[in-house]
């Protein structure tokens, strides 16, 4: 899969394109806004990681024109510009989703991930990793073909989890994921409370491990 990132920061264009090459994309950058228009008039993209504040230009407009020109591509929009009227704005231009910076890595990859299971012909549904089975359409949960009741909080925390396994994600991490308009939070005892009703309602207390000093992953061999 071949992804468009569109950054002025060449620091962070760099380390954005590090990652997603350690994680088996390919991706073409763009350092600007007309840049970013020469890609993708010659190039086709599985997704397109766009900065709102272009060098340029205003990312915003580049995705208005965008959708109108009708390119179809999912547009995944970062930006420090965290108010709830700027991302009703960028969903408004047709964005596929918003991430306001500083984010966590495993978020966006999370995310991108979403973005581009929706758009691939061969859509996976579910993710089943021991007993447990997670679907993501109906997003409901089952543990030895039994559904499970889950919190929102609980199924996106389970999510992230099954997603990544055999992944140490730290308190933070996960705290952000269940909790990305409240940083305080991040600080409380809040992932350990829904963590500990997950291992009840999943009925596996190895299924979630502690990493001492760090954090929890799922236990893939479970």
């Amino acid at each position: 899969m071949n992804i468009l990132i569109v950054e002025d920061d060449e620091l962070t264009a760099k380390q954005l394109a590090q990652l997603l090459k350690s994680e088996k994309y390919g991706c073409d950058v763009a350092y600007g806004y007309k840049e970013a228009q020469n890609f993708i008039d010659d190039n086709t993209y599985a997704l397109i990681l766009l900065d709102w504040n272009l060098g340029d230009g205003d990312g915003l407009n580049l995705l208005q024109e965008i959708r109108k020109l009708e390119i179809k591509t999912p547009v995944f929009m970062l930006s420090a510009n965290a108010g709830i009227d700027d991302r009703v704005a960028v969903l408004d231009s047709g964005a596929d989703d918003y991430l306001c910076k500083p984010y966590s890595s495993v978020e966006l990859l999370a995310r991108m991930r979403a973005l581009l299971r929706r758009e691939s012909s061969e859509k996976i549904s579910s993710i089943v990793i021991g007993s447990v089975k997670l679907d993501l359409v109906t997003r409901e949960v089952f543990v030895n073909d039994i559904n499970v009741k889950l919190t929102t909080a609980e199924f996106d925390l389970l999510e992230l989890f099954m997603q990544n396994p055999n992944q140490v994600l730290t308190r933070y991490q996960l705290s952000e994921h269940i909790n990305k308009d409240n940083y305080s939070v991040k600080h409380s005892n809040l992932v350990d409370v829904h963590i500990k009703n997950l291992r009840k309602k999943l009925d596996n207390k190895e299924f979630i491990l502690n990493v001492r000093g760090v954090g929890y992953k799922v236990n893939k061999s479970s």
